[in-house]
């Protein structure tokens, strides 16, 4: 069963807005064997021009399903975001289907999908294929440092190795313009 935890941000979580999304979330139940035991997280925000930002989270044991989308029209929005983890959900059950296939063991964590063309699948496979592999030394720096030679390549991230801890750590450009640090142990 799942349990709805919605929050909103500048907005007040109508009781209009709550039934949409629990039963457009709801929809997302068909894809399993078993109704999952889950708490579904659902952060609502609406910006000072007007945009709105929905960001939904199911953890469940084998699988973190998360997306979010910013939209003008809030249910516009949280119509992408079903579709959204409907493709992971795909993408998903096509990765345990190819390692059943591979190592022959029956276990499966999502129900048969009824009524999704072979094409999808195949076009799922194909989007989780790797085109392009680089290897690079990664070079003791801060994340100053780090974050400078990110934009000097034009890329969204940037990973190194931390001259003090000697982790290997992220630094990404956030959507905001900001910069994130993601710091392993």
């Amino acid at each position: 069963m799942l349990t709805y935890n919605i929050r909103g941000e500048n907005i007040e979580v109508t009781p209009a807005i709550r039934e949409h999304l629990e039963k457009k979330v709801g929809k997302l139940e068909r894809y399993f064997n078993e109704t999952p035991d889950a708490n579904v997280h659902v952060n609502l925000k609406v910006y000072h021009d007007k945009t709105t930002k929905v960001e939904v989270t199911i953890p469940m044991p084998h699988i973190v399903l998360r997306a979010e989308e910013r939209h003008e029209d809030m249910y516009a929005g949280i119509d992408l975001i079903i579709d959204k983890l409907e493709r992971q959900i795909r993408k998903h059950k096509t990765k345990i289907n190819r390692k059943i296939r591979e190592n022959g063991s029956p276990k499966e964590f999502f129900a048969n999908m009824g009524g999704t063309k072979a094409a999808q699948l195949q076009e799922d496979e194909e989007e989780m294929e790797v085109v392009r592999t680089k290897q690079f030394n990664l070079k003791p720096m801060d994340s100053e440092e780090a974050i400078l030679q990110m934009n000097l390549l034009g890329h969204s991230f940037f990973i190194y190795t931390d001259a003090e801890s000697n982790a290997t750590n992220i630094v990404y450009k956030r959507r905001d313009g900001k910069y994130g640090l993601i710091e392993t142990n």
